[in-house]
């Protein structure tokens, strides 16, 4: 089993619309995990079930305790980030502002604080419209922690691909290089970048690829609309040369990216499509490196 993850170092590539193609066109070959889990959106064009959800607890959250508080304040003295406003005349705590560090529940005469495990988002695993296993998930607003809540993704990702036998788990990873991004990248085997020919894009694309040299992780690499910036697009083919990461393809501007996702559709599904041939083309050359880098795989 070999893991696919596709980022780019920017949003608004078209990274998730071509991760989606990618896996309408494995379809049950393949386990899907959308990390993107501070703004996921994958499940718009794969449409997933939902079937099974599982609260995911990362942090903790101070608690007070009404019935035992007698409003002395000395919590809120020493709480540095604000988050024990008075309201209605009671002290409480700020899910928001408390960044769980522990010392008010210290300082409290009257034990009247206890620190609880955070509740901060959800992660499903579902079955999509073309029959394949996904993993996905729902971080809290303002919640934090994203980097482990897309570790818990990839791993049931992985578990299940083990366990239906199945030869690659495809990732949609954040864009950026934060740390949802570096989760995205541990244990990959192949990173695809999605970039656009812009001043914005080429920067972000070498960003993000110093990260991926430093996991060690070979890529590959798919110029979205590069048509619309020849030059542009010359610079980053040339840095791509200079840094041996694999030209997959070149996709030209097409509206068919708008108007799939508005009917909630693939670019694969979208009848008409100039870009399907070129993304089922990339998909097959994907396959094909993954196949010469580690020799046959079963279906």
């Amino acid at each position: 089993m070999k893991e696919i993850v596709v980022i780019s170092g920017k949003g608004g590539t078209g990274k998730t619309s071509i991760t989606a193609s990618f896996s309408y066109l494995g379809g049950k070959d393949l386990v899907v995990a959308d990390c993107d889990v501070d703004a996921a959106d994958m499940h718009l064009l794969m449409q997933p079930d939902f079937n099974n959800a599982e609260d995911f607890y990362s942090g903790l959250l101070a608690k007070i305790n009404p019935d035992k508080c007698t409003n002395c304040g000395a919590c809120a003295e020493v709480c540095r980030f604000d988050a024990i406003p008075v309201i209605n005349d009671q002290y409480i705590v700020e899910p928001l502002n408390c960044e769980g560090c522990g010392y008010c529940p210290r300082v409290c005469p009257v034990d009247a604080i206890t620190m609880e495990d955070q509740n901060v988002g959800k992660w499903y695993i579902s079955t999509t419209k073309t029959g394949s296993s996904m993993v996905h998930a729902r971080l809290g607003i303002g919640a934090e922690n994203s980097g482990k809540l897309v570790a818990q993704v990839k791993n049931e990702a992985k578990r299940i691909a083990i366990e239906d036998g199945k030869d690659i788990v495809l990732v949609d990873g954040s864009p950026g290089i934060g740390c949802p991004v570096v989760s995205s990248l541990s244990g990959s085997d192949f990173a695809i970048l999605v970039t656009e020919p812009t001043v914005s894009g080429l920067h972000d694309l070498k960003r993000v690829y110093q990260l991926v040299k430093k996991f060690n992780i070979r890529a590959g690499c798919i110029i979205n609309k590069s048509d619309l910036n020849l030059q542009v697009t010359s610079e980053i083919e040339h840095f791509l040369k200079e840094e041996n990461i694999i030209h997959i393809s070149n996709l030209p501007y097409d509206e068919t990216f708008t108007k799939a996702m508005i009917n909630g559709q693939t670019i694969i599904e979208y009848n008409d499509s100039n870009l399907t041939p070129l993304l089922s083309n990339s998909w097959d050359k994907i396959k094909k490196i993954i196949l010469n880098k580690w020799g046959h795989m079963t279906s």
